[in-house]
């Protein structure tokens, strides 16, 4: 039997490890980390590399950890929600879920997720999505109107956000969810609380080359700076065509003229984001548009069900819940892409993300780690 958690570790600190060893206390289970690769949820290159953050996770307390594919590494709460899940739910030693959020109460995650799910809020969600507001704004605001503040609240946390998600794609499982209360700081603060500190906080630190020993269990030794992607970035934006933008996730009611319009007349990344964002197109969201431009992650492909998981590293222990999987088990990246199958579709961007991502080191890796590095082992 094992707990999952749905991760990024970007990096693997002391708040991860508090949230392992909480769920391995109380559950008695060995933990499966499922793991965005070397792209993130905001839609930026992860902090070290994949093998680097798995080999941290195992010396502390995972037991399995898998890649969650690319195109789902970077989607929206609901996506990456589910990509997690299904992962999950294709182990038939999985009991648990175990996620860190700021309620720490699965019961009013669940009233919040029959609130999200209720008719008269998703009608008000639609009438505010068409005056212009953006889903996460709407949403909180319709479940205050129809349930109140108190159930709306949960909403204004990114961590709540996605436990609500984790429950919902947890609903025909037997899977159960155990919400674990975030200690020490909040989501991206800029404080410090004791040993504990924001993962963004710790990217920050790491990339100013200042003393982060306090807050993680191990320094990464390379590190990735975003701006070393720039230019790459806006070679592949001046590449594409308005057509080409319209094919990616969360790209509708003619955005992808406007970032054509923005591309031709900005030179920053940056800049092209702050000309295109709306009360409805964050910066998060257009940040994660701009990431699936550059990995060519379309619509489409972000709807490809996930049918292999991809180990990145294990214990003893974790190696024997491998025999628990109902999918196919990749090992060796060179042997799943022989297959037509949408292993191959999702893989091949797991390959690409990681030789992009090797850009974006201040010394430039190699191009096709994924192909030579070796699965850790502890």
């Amino acid at each position: 039997m094992a707990v999952a958690v749905i991760s990024e570790f970007n990096p693997f600190h002391n708040g991860h490890k508090y949230l392992t060893e909480t769920a391995k206390k109380l559950t008695n289970e060995p933990v499966i980390a499922i793991m965005s690769g070397n792209f993130t949820q905001r839609g930026e290159v992860a902090v070290t590399d994949k093998f680097s953050r798995a080999k941290t996770a195992l010396e502390n307390g995972v037991d399995l950890v898998l890649e969650l594919p690319a195109v789902y590494a970077v989607a929206n709460a609901q996506r990456f929600a589910f990509g997690g899940v299904q992962i999950a739910k294709s182990f038939d030693c999985v009991n648990y879920l175990a996620f860190g959020c700021e309620s720490g109460n699965v019961d009013s995650l669940k009233k919040t997720l029959d609130a999200v799910e209720n008719p008269a809020v998703n009608e008000l969600i639609s009438a505010k999505m068409s005056s212009g507001d953006y889903y996460p704004r709407a949403l909180q605001s319709a479940v205050s109107e129809v349930f109140g503040e108190e159930t709306a609240e949960v909403l204004s946390s990114p961590n709540n956000i996605l436990a609500v998600e984790y429950l919902k794609n947890l609903a025909d499982t037997n899977i159960q969810p155990l919400a674990v209360k975030r200690i020490g700081t909040a989501h991206d603060s800029e404080k410090t609380n004791g040993e504990f500190a924001s993962a963004s906080l710790v990217r920050s630190i790491l990339r100013r080359n200042e003393n982060a020993e306090k807050y993680v269990p191990s320094v990464a030794q390379r590190i990735t700076f975003p701006e070393n992607l720039e230019r790459i970035m806006l070679y592949k934006f001046r590449m594409m065509s308005a057509e080409d933008f319209s094919l990616l996730p969360d790209v509708n009611e003619g955005l992808e003229n406007r970032i054509v319009d923005a591309v031709k007349n900005y030179n920053s990344v940056e800049e092209i984001i702050s000309a295109v964002k709306t009360k409805r197109y964050t910066h998060a969201r257009l940040r994660r548009i701009m990431t699936c431009a550059l990995l060519d992650i379309t619509e489409s492909l972000q709807r490809t069900p996930i049918e292999y998981v991809r180990v990145l590293g294990f214990t003893n222990t974790g190696a024997s819940l491998l025999k628990n999987c109902r999918i196919k088990v990749v090992t060796s990246v060179a042997k799943a892409l022989k297959s037509d199958s949408n292993i191959s579709k999702l893989l091949e961007k797991d390959v690409l993300a990681t030789d992009i991502a090797a850009l974006a080191y201040n010394d430039v890796g190699r191009c096709g780690s994924d192909y030579v590095e070796q699965i850790v082992k502890i």
